[in-house]
């Protein structure tokens, strides 16, 4: 399948996992996608917006309130036109903003524009095994799924902080694989 032309949003969240969308953006743009990248404040931490916007060719979205025009808000223009919209990692903290309605953060608030009956959203979950079972967390992923998010993931292996287990984000390859199967079957 051809991904040129496509409109891709890519939205991070901060984890350590951020350095392996660098691989995703990239394989993306090079096969003629058009990626728009948002970072939360987090995910800025992890990898600097100036590597995704080399990868791109585009500029990275980090705060809510760059380019506010009250005629045209930036978040609806976004969410409008993307085809599509992967958000990895998607961290804890940002699995529970989605399910709750919370846009404090630029990746959440283009999130909460996409209408997910038109347009995918998958979510690539990325923490620590205690985080991934805590009831609380499986609560918001049966949630998340219940109202129309893809999930790829996690994946079981070593993680940042010395342990092994599930948690660990899908790998670039995985989430390039979900992006182009998500962008074969026709939406509404």
């Amino acid at each position: 399948m051809s991904l040129k032309g496509r409109n891709i949003l890519v939205g991070l969240s901060g984890g350590i996992a951020c350095y392996k969308v660098a691989t995703v953006v990239s394989a993306l743009a090079q096969e003629g996608a058009q990626i728009t990248v948002l970072m939360t404040e987090g995910a800025t931490r992890f990898v600097a917006p100036l590597t995704f916007g080399a990868l791109s060719g585009n500029a990275v979205h980090t705060d809510l309130w760059e380019q506010t025009d009250s005629s045209d808000p930036q978040h609806i223009r976004m969410s409008r036109s993307a085809e599509l919209l992967l958000i990895a990692p998607c961290t804890m903290d940002m699995m529970s903003k989605l399910v709750t309605g919370r846009t404090d953060d630029v990746v959440s608030l283009v999130a909460s524009a996409i209408d997910r009956q038109r347009q995918t959203v998958i979510i690539a979950p990325s923490m620590n095994e205690v985080m991934w079972n805590q009831p609380a967390n499986q609560r918001n992923l049966r949630q998340l799924v219940e109202d129309g998010y893809e999930v790829v993931g996690p994946g079981s292996g070593w993680q940042a902080c010395r342990t092994e287990g599930v948690g660990r984000m899908a790998e670039p390859a995985e989430l390039i694989e979900a992006v182009k199967k998500s962008l074969a079957i026709p939406r509404k």
